[in-house]
């Protein structure tokens, strides 16, 4: 009897260490993922930047005055005015839906007013 519970508590030690070494093994490699994602990210984050100031650089206003001087005579670009803006009453709204202005609205409760004491 001795005999058979050292062996099934040798079986479970054994069962159990190698439950451990593969769970360590998978740890290990889940571990090397998260680092790789780690870079990777990294990296794109510094690309972004690099992305960013590329636009920037390229989005200045003199560079883009000299672009629309040289490209006046294709793209036919003016500077902003004041008579390029329409006003405000000229621009036709969608006329009002006055039904749901003038039906009352149907309350679920009935307030009473406060009880509680405002304080002076």
């Amino acid at each position: 009897m001795r005999t058979l519970i050292f062996t099934v508590m040798a079986l479970v030690v054994i069962g159990l260490a190698n439950w451990a070494y593969s769970e360590n093994y998978a740890t290990q490699s889940t571990l090397r993922e998260v680092d790789d994602l780690n870079e990777e990210i990294g990296r794109a984050r510094e690309q972004l930047s690099v992305l960013r100031a590329e636009w920037a650089y390229l989005n200045r206003p003199e560079r883009l005055r000299n672009l629309v001087d040289l490209n006046f005579e294709v793209l036919g670009l003016m500077p902003l005015s004041a008579s390029h803006f329409g006003d405000a009453d000229k621009v036709s709204y969608p006329p009002l839906d006055m039904d749901d202005l003038v039906n009352p609205v149907d309350l679920s409760a009935q307030f009473d007013g406060f009880d509680a004491e405002v304080p002076e």
